[in-house]
């Protein structure tokens, strides 16, 4: 208690040391904003998971009762699984560029459906890689043909990439206004489908997508973050009260140096004699 009530008055009455407290006071501050941000982003985490979790689980509902209008969307019904009849409009197909599939280049397959009312809602079938020689795709799986039942995850519409284009029969993302206007119908324009089922299934099928959590990142990363920062605004504390005694004990406070000399002396009795060391070595 010696030694902490040096510190203290040292910080009371130097003035290079108060300044030197303001200035850990604002590194905890800023620590203490980063890790309540950490476990807000934690939070935020948990619920998307949530939201995936009990969405993907779900049944199956009708397009028209998810989305009752062509511009409908909500961020509650990310991954929600909806069920869509129709057929394919083969010729409206697009490839979407730039699409990475554990870390390979490569595209995901956008086939229009033609619903039963005669609108157009636009499915993303899955993922094809680059081709072995070219840019494109080597070759695209062809949908089911005729009249098909498809359950596929909801996705909200990406919207226009500034600044990017694409050769003919591609698109930069998943722009459905884009899309609809290249197919001149009635189109979904608030939300897309990720393909989940097929039926009948085709013969071959690009690489479904699956659901996934926030950007990669789990809860327990924000949470050791979190907590790292804490541990940092502590440290700044500790660094300062280091520093102070370190600048006592040179001044030679007897306190400090009392302190050190009984720290030196329980050293000393813990080591191993000399002649216990050479009985070892024998």
């Amino acid at each position: 208690m010696g030694q902490i009530s040096r510190i203290l008055r040292a910080l009371v009455s130097d003035g290079r040391w108060r300044r030197s407290l303001a200035l850990a006071i604002a590194f905890a501050v800023g620590c203490g904003l980063l890790s309540w941000w950490q476990f807000s982003r934690r939070e935020e985490t948990a619920q998307a998971n949530a939201l995936i979790a009990a969405n993907t689980t779900a049944p199956a509902a009708p397009l028209g009762e998810v989305l009752p209008s062509l511009t409908s969307w909500r961020p509650s019904d990310q991954w929600r699984t909806v069920r869509v009849e129709g057929v394919y409009l083969t010729g409206d197909q697009l490839l979407v560029r730039n699409r990475v599939n554990d870390d390979a280049p490569g595209f995901e397959v956008l086939t229009p459906i033609r619903t039963d009312d005669g609108s157009v809602f636009v499915l993303d079938r899955g993922w094809v890689s680059i081709g072995t020689k070219q840019d494109s795709p080597d070759s695209v799986p062809a949908p089911p043909q005729g009249r098909v039942t498809v359950d596929a995850y909801l996705q909200a519409d990406e919207g226009e990439l500034p600044g990017r284009t694409a050769p003919p029969g591609q698109i930069p993302s998943v722009n459905l206004r884009e899309v609809s206007e290249r197919i001149g119908e009635p189109t979904w324009t608030g939300a897309y489908g990720q393909v989940r089922t097929e039926s009948p299934a085709a013969a071959t099928n690009p690489v479904r997508l699956q659901p996934s959590g926030d950007i990669g990142v789990d809860e327990g990363t924000h949470l050791s973050y979190a907590v790292q920062w804490i541990i940092f605004a502590l440290l700044g504390f500790g660094a300062l009260g280091w520093s102070i005694r370190r600048d006592l004990r040179d001044a030679g406070d007897e306190v400090v140096l009392a302190a050190d000399a009984r720290a030196a002396e329980r050293r000393a009795r813990r080591a191993p004699s000399d002649e216990s060391v050479e009985d070892a070595l024998r």
